[in-house]
C-alpha cells in the first residue's frame, strides 16, 4: 500500500501543464502576422497646402471665385456662366489681375464631372493655382 501513495505523489507532479509550448507558438504565430501584414497605400490626391497666408492684399481681390451650386451650375463673380464660358471669363479675369488663382467653391451635392471641368478651363486659360474650397 505504500508504493501505491508514492507513485500517487508522483503523478501529481508530472500533472501540471507545461504552457513553454503554448508561448513558443504564440510568438511564432506573432511574428508571420508580423512579417506577412500587407501595407497598403491608399489611393488618393495629393494636396500641397501652405503653412501660413503669404498675401498682402484682400484674398477677395485676388482672387477668382467660381462657386458650383448643387445643380451643377456654374456662377462666377455672382453671374451665371455657361459651362463652355469659363474659359473665357477666367482669361478676362486673370488678365486684369495676374497675380489671381482660381478658387472653386463646390456643393457637396454638384458632380465631380462639373468640378474637373472648371479646373480643366482654368488650366487651359493658363492659371495653375486653383484651390478647392469648401461651402460655408
Amino acid at each position: 500500500m505504500r508504493k501505491t501513495d508514492l507513485s500517487m505523489g508522483q503523478e501529481n507532479d508530472t500533472d501540471e501543464i507545461n504552457l513553454t509550448p503554448m508561448l513558443d507558438v504564440v510568438f511564432i504565430m506573432l511574428i508571420f502576422f508580423i512579417v506577412t501584414a500587407s501595407f497598403i497605400k491608399e489611393a488618393g490626391l495629393d494636396v500641397n497646402r501652405p503653412d501660413a497666408p503669404v498675401t498682402e492684399s484682400k484674398p477677395e481681390d485676388s482672387n477668382i471665385l467660381v462657386v458650383i451650386s448643387a445643380t451643377d451650375e456654374i456662377w462666377i463673380d455672382r453671374r451665371l456662366i455657361d459651362p463652355r464660358a469659363v474659359r473665357a471669363n477666367i482669361e478676362r479675369m486673370h488678365a486684369e489681375n495676374p497675380q489671381g488663382s482660381v478658387v472653386i467653391q463646390a456643393n457637396k451635392k454638384s458632380t465631380n464631372k462639373m468640378l474637373v471641368q472648371v479646373m480643366d478651363s482654368s488650366r487651359s486659360a493658363g492659371v495653375y493655382n486653383i484651390s478647392i474650397a469648401d461651402q460655408k
